[in-house]
């Protein structure tokens, strides 16, 4: 009962500050776009706090070191919620690679809006590799990181899917590196759950992958072995919170 108690209060207080943050960051839509996105962090930082206050999960950071000093573009794993809001107190400021869909979200997705995402229409195939990339180079160019999760959709702790190609046409064509990112949060926050899991949460950052001179496949493959490798070996840590190191 205590379990669902702080699930729901915790859901409650996600869709309420959805709300609130929707109705502000419209408002700001005429700021600069990096003081829209300090608007936007606020978001994940609530979130990510009272998830631990509330359900008692908590989160940790391996490989801060690796993340290079320019913008690149992010390969992380989907398992969960909690990585897109992670990623926003990780990584320096970034846009997401989404499906369309996401927009259409009341409040959620008007907010979501104004953070300029990369809003792909799912099944136009080649179409939307060639969306991918224009936006992605002019993102990049303008300073942003761009966040792409190859599988495309989550996938449950212990599934694998195929990782998608466009993120890697991507990299190859804007010569900008990959870091690969892995973490277990599905063990702990399982897509489409109510429920919580007590534990910590571990993220590891992975040397860059260079990508110059090399073809999407490679890059690719890449990518997926090292993040794939690395989430089994994060699944395999003690997951008692007690033991998180911190952030």
């Amino acid at each position: 009962m205590i379990r669902f108690l702080r699930s729901a209060l915790f859901s409650l207080g996600m869709a309420a500050s959805a709300v609130v943050l929707a109705t502000v960051i419209v408002a700001a839509f005429p700021l600069p776009f990096r003081l829209r996105y300090r608007i936007a962090g606020g978001f994940a930082a609530f979130n990510l706090w009272t998830l631990e206050r509330l359900c008692g999960v908590k989160w940790t950071v391996e490989g801060r070191e690796h993340i290079p000093p320019g913008p690149a573009i992010v390969f992380c794993k989907h398992q969960s919620t909690w990585e897109t809001l992670a990623l926003q107190r990780v990584f320096p400021p970034q846009v997401y690679v989404l499906k369309r869909e996401l927009l259409w979200v009341p409040f959620f997705g008007w907010g979501l809006a104004m953070v300029r995402p990369i809003a792909i229409k799912r099944g136009t195939g080649r179409a939307a590799v060639r969306q991918l990339v224009a936006q992605g180079r002019a993102r990049l160019a303008e300073g942003l990181w761009v966040v792409v999760f190859p599988e495309g959709t989550r996938t449950a702790p212990g599934q694998r899917t195929r990782y998608k190609v466009g993120g890697a046409v991507l990299a190859a064509e804007s010569g900008a590196p990959v870091v690969p990112v892995a973490h277990n949060a599905g063990d702990f926050w399982p897509r489409r759950a109510f429920f919580k899991r007590p534990g910590c949460i571990r993220m590891r950052i992975g040397p860059p992958i260079a990508t110059a001179g090399r073809t999407p496949e490679e890059i690719l493959a890449e990518a997926r072995d090292w993040i794939e490798a690395s989430v089994e070996e994060l699944r395999r840590l003690p997951s008692d919170p007690a033991q998180c190191e911190g952030k």
